[in-house]
Formats: C-alpha cells, structure tokens, sequence
C-alpha cells in the first residue's frame, strides 16, 4: 500500500486530545498506519522510532529538511531530562505539529522549549 499523507494527518487531526495524554508514540504511530504503512516497527519510546521509520522508508534529516516543513513530515525528539525519559514524536499536518494534542508551535511543552533537545525530522520522499 502507498504512504498517504492525507490520511495519516487527517487521523492525527481527527484524534488529536486537547491536551498531552503522555501517549504520542500511539497516537503518530496509529496515523502512520492509517497512512497505508502497515508495517512500522514499534518501539516502547517516542524516542526511539527513527530507526523504525527509516526502515519503513522515510528519509532523516538533522535539520529543518530542504523547503521546510511540509505535511506528514515527522519530529522525533530526544529526551529533554530525566522526568521525560522517553522524549517525544509528532508529525506536521500542513500548518501545526500534531501529537496526541494539537502543539502550540514545534516544541510540545515549556521543558523542550527551554532545553531544546535534539530531534531528527523524518519524510517519505516518495510512495513505498
């Protein structure tokens, strides 16, 4: 089955709580396999779902890939202390990143804000 984008962000969209459940990994994995990518390894931490996706076929990117964001785009993040152990992951649908809430911006609470840990950006170039 092909990747697609639509579907995946429309899932996140339509599932999206109003606040942070603790749950990001469940809820970005589900939309990817309401994407059509039925296949993706999973994984006890948000953190650690970059190998998963480059398996499953996304390309990584150590920074804000070539022409930006664009939707169905996906943030892995690490660990930003101890009280956050399993960091966090959440997907751009266009114009917002989307976890298991909709974020305010790229950083989904104050502790990332401020300490800033590093993420990789992963995005299906094409269809699988």
């Amino acid at each position: 089955m092909d990747w697609d984008i639509n579907k995946a962000v429309q899932y996140l969209e339509n599932h999206a709580q109003r606040r942070s459940t603790g749950f990001c990994a469940k809820f970005v994995r589900e939309a990817i396999e309401a994407g059509g990518l039925i296949n993706l390894i999973r994984q006890n931490s948000a953190k650690n779902y970059g190998p998963s996706l480059r398996i499953a076929g996304f390309t990584e990117y150590s920074s804000m890939p070539p022409g930006g964001y664009k939707a169905g785009d996906i943030a892995v993040i690490q660990s930003p202390n101890s009280n956050h152990p399993h960091g966090h992951i959440q997907m751009y649908s266009g114009n917002r990143w989307i976890s298991d809430f909709v974020q305010k911006n790229f950083w989904p609470g104050s502790i990332y804000q401020t300490q800033k840990p590093s993420f990789k950006i992963y995005r299906m170039e094409k269809n699988n």
